[in-house]
């Protein structure tokens, strides 16, 4: 091994030591279910900002959204950009602080059990289903992650894939059982800062080995199409890039409105008068962070055109950051250790989001499944036991899913945004601005949604055409339409669930 390899585990290895340390501090902060899951809501404004917008952000934000700048140019990364920016803002201001309320007036500490206790779902088909879907949509989501670790060593110091895989995820495993949320919370916070540093590491490393910015404009205005908001950058030729694709990619920021990962650090707020300053502190680092990420694919493309980095193709180019990491490790030991940081980013932005998702799926087992619909009582300390079991079982399902060096990433990150959002987000806005919408609405909408994105993904958009829309923004209207036509064709909500929800409306 290299010393440059040398010096970029080292840093590697003292940060996964740490995140397993912190579930160690916290594990013992865990004293009911509410605590595991929801933290007791005493999640800080700055730490709700920022573990919401790292388990938000993934991967994509430090491989897909350089490599996407690398290959295609601007159009499809900046209606991509627009199109999170708002669905971040508009989800910290209209969904929150109301959620935050609404979730502590009816007693909730999962998406679920809150749609359950909103409608007054005796019967529980409220939160079976949306279990069912959370446990459908982030087990191979959180798979993807294992699976984006696995990749990342494996290139780095050429180790079997398996193996490395297998110890992420054991460390992602061992700190969200000990830590439950709280711990997933505060890695998450930490993850972001790092995060931040390998964004500008490499943003300074790569103007500088481009020959500065003015290399970068330049390299990038040569391109045909390359800065153009309607055509795409595509080889050496500009390409149209349709008003039917702009609307679709801007769809992607209705996917925030159903993400229970994200909807979770709403609920466990301390206080929700402070949630102007973590939507503020939210808002403006993920907009910074896609931006400075957006300028890292035009460096990583203007090093290739100077020789200083081997041209990228297809999904290659999504490797921008890892490649440039790698050439910063080859100036000496110091700047090996400054990649390994840098390289540390992408492994926390990838443990922040499995983290989280591991967390909801197990939360959808034992307590919305298990004590919810099967209504099974137990001590906390039993419901504790299980709900880390839970989280256990469906991490090794996960590695299992993730054992295929091959799978796709961003297709299946792509695919379970589109099931959220579908099957959620539509529930969410009615639920939470809707005084008439009832149980019944918003189970036929939570079904037709979550459905309709398999249908549109394997059946609908294959045929191509005006049908090319990514299934989200068709599954997500269809889904809005069919609960209020059912919500009104069926018999309004019960004067106490009115009660609920006019006292949440009334809070200032």
């Amino acid at each position: 091994m290299s010393i440059s390899q040398i010096g970029m585990l080292i840093a590697m290895i003292v940060y996964l030591v740490g995140m397993v340390g912190i579930g160690f501090k916290v594990a013992d902060r865990n004293k009911t279910v509410g605590d595991f899951y929801l933290g007791g809501r005493k999640l800080g404004p700055l730490v709700t900002a920022m573990s919401a917008e790292a388990s938000d952000m993934s991967s994509y934000l430090l491989m897909g959204i350089p490599g996407l700048a690398y290959l295609s140019g601007m159009a499809e990364v900046s209606w991509t950009i627009i199109g999170l920016s708002v669905g971040t803002y508009l989800n910290w201001l209209i969904v929150a602080k109301r959620l935050r309320r609404y979730s502590e007036v009816n007693g909730s500490i999962t998406i679920p059990e809150f749609f359950t206790n909103r409608y007054g779902d005796k019967k529980h088909l409220l939160m079976l289903v949306a279990a069912i879907w959370i446990i459908v949509f982030f087990v191979p989501y959180t798979a993807s992650g294992f699976a984006a670790c696995g990749k990342l060593f494996r290139s780095l110091f050429n180790v079997d894939y398996h193996v490395a895989m297998i110890v992420s995820a054991i460390v992602i495993i061992a700190y969200t059982t000990l830590g439950g949320f709280l711990a997933a919370s505060t890695t998450d916070f930490i993850q972001s800062i790092i995060m931040s540093a390998a964004l500008i590491c490499i943003l300074v490393f790569g103007i500088m080995t481009a020959g500065g910015m003015d290399a970068v404009l330049r390299n990038a205005s040569s391109l045909p199409g390359y800065f153009s908001l309607t055509h795409s950058h595509v080889g050496n030729t500009s390409q149209p890039y349709s008003f039917l694709s702009i609307i679709s990619t801007l769809a992607w920021g209705m996917g925030y409105f159903g993400m229970p990962h994200i909807l979770l650090r709403f609920m466990a707020i301390e206080d929700d008068s402070k949630l102007k300053l973590s939507r503020r502190v939210a808002s403006i680092w993920a907009l910074v962070a896609m931006f400075v990420s957006v300028l890292i694919g035009m460096v990583g493309l203007a090093c290739s055109a100077n020789g200083s980095l081997k041209t990228l193709t297809g999904n290659a180019s999504e490797t921008i950051i890892v490649e440039m990491s790698k050439l910063l490790a080859t100036h000496g030991i110091f700047f090996a250790i400054i990649a390994g940081v840098v390289l540390s980013g992408i492994l926390a932005s990838t443990m922040s989001t499995s983290d989280s998702q591991l967390l909801a799926a197990s939360s959808s087992v034992s307590n919305d499944i298990l004590t919810g619909f099967f209504h099974k009582k137990m001590e906390q300390k039993t419901l504790l036991l299980i709900s880390r079991i839970s989280l256990v079982i469906i991490a090794l399902i996960g590695i299992v899913l993730a054992w295929n060096p091959d799978s796709s990433v961003f297709r299946i990150v792509s695919f379970a945004w589109a099931g959220f959002g579908a099957a959620f987000g539509p529930v969410v806005l009615l639920a939470l601005y809707w005084r008439r919408s009832n149980r019944y609405g918003a189970l036929a909408g939570m079904i037709t949604g979550g459905a309709m994105v398999f249908i549109w993904k394997y059946l609908v958009r294959p045929l191509g055409g005006n049908f090319d829309i990514y299934e989200l923004l068709p599954a997500f209207l269809l889904a809005l339409i069919v609960n209020v036509v059912v919500s009104l064709c069926t018999k309004a909500p019960e004067q106490e669930l009115l009660d609920d929800y006019d006292k949440v409306k009334s809070m200032k």
